[in-house]
C-alpha cells in the first residue's frame, strides 16, 4: 500500500469521524446550551451526573474498543470470518451489560448523587435527570457497538450520517420539551432527559440496520456453533485494559468534580461550560487519532511497522498544530463566549482564565489521544492504561486536591493541575511510540 494510498484511506476515514464526532458533541452541548438560558443550576446538576453517566459509558466502550482494534486487524489480515464473529458478539455483550447497568443507574440514583455530595439546591433536578437518562443507557451500549463496527471496516460515513439526524432531532426535542413549545409541558432538566433518550433511541436503531444492511448482509449461524469463546476472550483481554486508561481518567475526574463541588456553584457552572466548549477544541485530534488508529490497526495486520509508524508521526504533528490554534483563538474570545451563555460575572471571569490555561491541557491532549490510540491499535494494550492509572491518581487527583483546596488556590490553580496530568502521559507515550516496541505486540 503507497504512502499516498494511506493519506487518502486516513482522510476518508478521519473526516466522518470528525463529523461524526462533532454531531455526538453537539448532542451533549446542546443539553447545556438550551439549560444555560433555563438556569445555571440546572446546567450544574446535568454536569454532575454526566460526569457519572460517562463513566458507565467508558464500560461499555470496553467492548467497542476491542471491537475496532480487532476488526481493523482481522480485516488487515483478511480473515472476514472472524469480523463477523467480533461483531456478533460485541453487539450482544453490550446489549446485557446496558441493560444491567440501565437497571443500576435508575435504581441507585439517590446512593450516587449522595456519594457525589450534591448540594440541596442541585439534587432534585439531578436525580431527575440521572434517572431519566441512566434508565435508558443500553442504548448507548448498542450504538457504541454497531459504531465501532462500522468505522473498523472503512464504513465511518454512516456513523456521521446516523449523528446528523439525531442531532436535528435532539434540538427540536430540546427546544420543545426544555421552554414548552409546540402545545408541550415546559420540563426543563427533565425535558432534556426525555429528548436524549428518544435520541440514543434512534441511533441504535439506524446504526444496527447500517451494520446489517451494510455489511454484515447476512450472519451464518455456523460461525456462532459452537459460541466463539475465544474471540469473546479477545475482545474482553484487549477491552478491558484498553478502556482501563479511560476509566482511570474518568474516575479522576469525577474526583476533581468532588472536589469543586465543595468551590461553589459558580466554580461547578464554569466547569461544565469550560468542558463543553474545550470538547470542540480537541474535536479535531481526536478524529485524527481515531481514523490514525483504524488505519494504523489495519497495517499491522499487514506487518507494515515501518508504514503504521510514519503514518502515525504524521497524524501527531498536524494534530499538535490544529489544536494549539484551535485552543489560542478559543482563548482569545473567551470572554465573549462565557458572556453568550451567563449573565453571571464571577463565572464569566473565571471561564476567561480557565480558558487560557487550557491551551496546554489541549496541547497535552492531543499527543495523548494519538499515543494511546495508535498503541492500543497495533496491540499495545498494557502499557497505555498502566501509565494512565498511575499519573491520573498522583498528579491528577494528588495535584487537584494540592492546588485547589489544600493551597486554596481555587479553580484555576486545579486546572494547572489538569495542564500537568495531559503533559506528563504525553511525553511518556510519546517516548513509547517512538521506542517501535508496540511492533511486537500485534493481536493476529
Amino acid at each position: 500500500m503507497r504512502y499516498g494510498s494511506l493519506t487518502k484511506l486516513l482522510v476518508s476515514l478521519a473526516l466522518p469521524i470528525f463529523i461524526d464526532t462533532l454531531l455526538v458533541m453537539t448532542l451533549g452541548a446542546a443539553d447545556t446550551f438550551m439549560l444555560s438560558r433555563y438556569s445555571d443550576e440546572s446546567v450544574a446538576a446535568v454536569g454532575l451526573v454526566n460526569q457519572l453517566i460517562n463513566i458507565v459509558f467508558i464500560i461499555f466502550q470496553v467492548i467497542s474498543m476491542a471491537t475496532s482494534i480487532l476488526c481493523s486487524q482481522y480485516v488487515g489480515a483478511g480473515q472476514r470470518d472472524r469480523v463477523l464473529q467480533v461483531m456478533g458478539i460485541s453487539v450482544l455483550f453490550n446489549l446485557i451489560l446496558g441493560v444491567a447497568f440501565s437497571v443500576f443507574l435508575h435504581g441507585k440514583a439517590a446512593y450516587l448523587l449522595g456519594l457525589m455530595g450534591v448540594r440541596d439546591e442541585l439534587y432534585a433536578q439531578s436525580f431527575t435527570y440521572m434517572r431519566t437518562v441512566g434508565a435508558f443507557a443500553f442504548f448507548q451500549a448498542v450504538s457504541l457497538s454497531a459504531a465501532a463496527a462500522l468505522r473498523s471496516v472503512d464504513m465511518a460515513q454512516y456513523p456521521m450520517y446516523v449523528s446528523g439526524l439525531v442531532n436535528i432531532i435532539n434540538i427540536l426535542g430540546n427546544y420543545a420539551l426544555i421552554f414548552g413549545k409546540f402545545g408541550l409541558p415546559a420540563l426543563g432538566v427533565q425535558g432534556a432527559a426525555i429528548s436524549t433518550v428518544i435520541c440514543r433511541a434512534m441511533s441504535s436503531a439506524l446504526l444496527l440496520f447500517l451494520l446489517f444492511r451494510k455489511y454484515i448482509r447476512r450472519l451464518p449461524k455456523g460461525l456462532f456453533r459452537p459460541f466463539p469463546w475465544q474471540e469473546a476472550g479477545k475482545l474482553f483481554k484487549v477491552g478491558i485494559p484498553s478502556a482501563g486508561e479511560q476509566m482511570s481518567y474518568s474516575l479522576s475526574m469525577v474526583v476533581v468534580t468532588y472536589f469543586i463541588n465543595f468551590l461553589g456553584n459558580d466554580e461547578l457552572a464554569t466547569r461544565t461550560y469550560a468542558q463543553t466548549i474545550t470538547m470542540f477544541v480537541y474535536l479535531f485530534s481526536m478524529a485524527a487519532a481515531q481514523g490514525g488508529a483504524i488505519v494504523i490497526g489495519h497495517l499491522t495486520g499487514m506487518k507494515k511497522y515501518e508504514a503504521a509508524f510514519s503514518l502515525g508521526r504524521r497524524v501527531l504533528r498536524v494534530s499538535v498544530a490544529v489544536t494549539f490554534a484551535l485552543s489560542f483563538l478559543t482563548a482569545c474570545f473567551g470572554h465573549t463566549i462565557y458572556s453568550l451563555l451567563s449573565d453571571n460575572e464571577n463565572i464569566i471571569r473565571l471561564g476567561s482564565i480557565v480558558l487560557w490555561v487550557d491551551i496546554m491541557v489541549e496541547v497535552g491532549r492531543a499527543v495523548n489521544l494519538f499515543a494511546v490510540n495508535s498503541l492500543r491499535a497495533a496491540g499495545d494494550i498494557y502499557y497505555p492504561v498502566t501509565v494512565g492509572i498511575i499519573v491520573c491518581w498522583t498528579v491528577t487527583v494528588g495535584g487537584s486536591w494540592l492546588l485547589g483546596i489544600g493551597l486554596h488556590g481555587g479553580l484555576i490553580a486545579l486546572w494547572c493541575a489538569l495542564v500537568l496530568d495531559e503533559c506528563t502521559r504525553g511525553l511518556i507515550f510519546i517516548r513509547r511510540w517512538k521506542s517501535r516496541k508496540w511492533t511486537a505486540k500485534s493481536l493476529v
